[in-house]
């Protein structure tokens, strides 16, 4: 019988496969004689020093939860770093109920909680993380997701499948707005494979504030570029991570701007596809051409989804890790899979110097990945303007000369800045 006592709690937005986490560590630590108590909302119940919102998790009460979305302990965004107080109450509320091990499982708030929570216990609690997100944003190695991205980007591909049909019947075009607080990995996730017309993220801004009137002409360029085609119907995907580079002032101007628990504001309250929408409806308008735009935000619906086979396996795969160095005596650490093996991240590690904060991780917009989304896109672009044939084609849906529209719209005209280098192949030993 071990004498190690495992709480499990989640912080943080939910994500596809929660469960599962909590399901594979529980049985892992329970076949090992561990026992395990599952922790209600997050820390908010730890923050009031409120021991009696747990549960006992036996193998029983977790073995068929890895088919559900959500959460069975649900979650909060309750912050325990806001004041010195607040983490004493959590580490002496832990430490009441004799629990010498946490395994948090959250994003970058809830992984910067955990680090907190260790250096707060000096060595007395073991604290372990498992990274969740569906933003895909955690600073894992280069190819390594989150869980839940997978989910709730194959919920999303469906839902821009029924739009696009849409679009396509009523001729319309849809601006959509994907959850993603600073990265625009869901954005481009969702986009990508589903062929979307457009798909526009934070990371092509590279200013600290956005430049609206970029944002309003790439889209109008897609609009008339769709129109010489023949096509009066489109979807554009847009990172709700844009947002976050507009001023407070700006924000306030889109609606009530509130903040969470982390200090983050709740870009998905706001009403930044209306007035997105809005003002492309009236550049279009200035312009001669008439269009119906609809806006819609996609994000909340993508959260609680079951999650797929992968994250099944994948989240399964991360509980086990997480117990099994729990059992090791492993603290301080982030779990990931790497090549299939459990390598444990400390803490540290994924820390920026510069913020002391858990380290974003941004989509690399001149990798060859983005290379291929950016190839299949509609959307204006360097080489478009060195063709003048083609440039009288976009101006005569406009009411502007070949001249007048090259003078706006080619200075948001995109090209590939990455690597294009053929590099052969070369066998070893040659």
């Amino acid at each position: 019988m071990s004498d190690l006592k495992v709480g499990i709690l989640v912080g943080g937005g939910p994500a596809p496969g929660i469960n599962g986490v909590i399901r594979a560590a529980t049985i892992k630590l329970r076949n090992h004689g561990a026992d395990v108590v599952g922790i209600y909302d997050g820390f908010s119940n730890l923050i009031k020093g409120d021991e009696t919102q747990v549960v006992q998790l036996q193998i029983d009460d977790v073995s068929v939860i890895h088919f559900e979305g959500g959460s069975i302990l649900r979650t909060s965004r309750a912050n325990p770093t806001t004041n010195e107080q607040d983490m004493a109450n959590v580490v002496n509320t832990l430490k009441k109920m004799r629990i010498n091990c946490l395994i948090t499982i959250g994003g970058d708030d809830t992984c910067y909680s955990a680090h907190k929570i260790a250096k707060a216990a000096e060595g007395g609690i073991q604290v372990i993380h498992v990274p969740k997100t569906i933003d895909n944003d955690i600073n894992l190695p280069h190819g390594i997701r989150t869980f839940g991205f997978a989910s709730a980007r194959a919920f999303g591909v469906d839902i821009i499948k029924s739009v696009m049909n849409d679009a396509k019947t009523t001729g319309r075009w849809y601006f959509i707005i994907a959850m993603g607080r600073k990265a625009g990995h869901l954005a481009l996730g969702i986009g990508s494979p589903a062929g979307a017309t457009v798909t526009i993220i934070p990371e092509e801004c590279k200013a600290p504030h956005l430049d609206f009137n970029w944002l309003i002409d790439t889209l109008i360029g897609s609009v008339i570029k769709r129109l010489a085609a023949g096509r009066n119907y489109g979807v554009a995907i847009l990172g709700e991570g844009l947002a976050e580079k507009l001023t407070e002032e700006e924000l306030n101007g889109m609606g009530q701007l509130e903040y969470d628990e982390h200090g983050h504001p709740r870009l998905s309250e706001i009403d930044f596809g209306k007035v997105v929408k809005t003002r492309a409806r009236d550049e279009l308008a200035r312009l001669g051409i008439k269009t119906l735009i609809v806006d819609k935000d996609i994000g909340y619906e993508l959260r609680c989804v079951n999650p797929v086979p992968f994250e099944m396996e994948y989240t399964k795969e991360l509980g086990f890790a997480a117990a099994k160095h729990a059992l090791l005596g492993g603290s301080g650490d982030m779990v990931s899979i790497q090549d299939g093996a459990f390598v444990p991240i400390p803490f540290y590690a994924i820390m920026d110097p510069g913020t002391g904060r858990t380290k974003v991780r941004m989509v690399d917009i001149n990798s060859e990945a983005y290379e291929m989304a950016l190839e299949y896109m509609i959307r204006l672009k360097k080489s478009d303007f060195a063709d003048e044939k083609f440039i009288e084609r976009l101006a005569e849906q406009t009411n502007l000369s070949p001249a007048q529209f090259k003078e706006r719209f080619e200075k948001v005209a995109v090209r590939f800045e990455g690597p294009s280098v053929l590099v052969p192949y070369e066998q070893p030993g040659r």
